[in-house]
């Protein structure tokens, strides 16, 4: 059974920080590009950080310079280390792994940035 389980998000102020993880398994983590999404209340998702099995990253322009995307292929888990939060950073982040044309993804967690 494939599942990709997200955990970390919560309440932090703004200019804090959170580390997201997501624990994948039913599926071979390695070769899957792993991606997270965020949707904010009345927006689109939109896709925030990739990664790729060999490692290749790229970021959404909104978050280059704060946010850190690594994987440990080891442990079949994908982070997100998120740094210098602003309030336009809250939302639901979800994990996805994409290979081919399968795509999975994660149920998401809360990430609220306020004081």
């Amino acid at each position: 059974q494939v599942q990709l389980v997200e955990s970390g998000g919560g309440l932090v102020q703004p200019g804090g920080s959170l580390r997201l993880s997501c624990v994948a398994s039913g599926f071979t983590f390695g070769i899957y590009v792993m991606n997270w999404y965020r949707q904010a209340v009345g927006k689109e998702r939109e896709l925030v950080a990739t990664i790729t099995g060999g490692g290749s990253i790229n970021y959404a322009d909104a978050v280059k310079g704060r946010f850190i995307i690594s994987r440990d292929n080891a442990k079949d888990t994908v982070y997100l280390q998120m740094n210098s939060l602003t309030p336009e950073d809250t939302a639901v982040y979800y994990c996805n792994g994409r290979y081919s044309t399968r795509a999975y993804w994660g149920q998401g967690t809360q990430v609220t940035v306020s004081s």
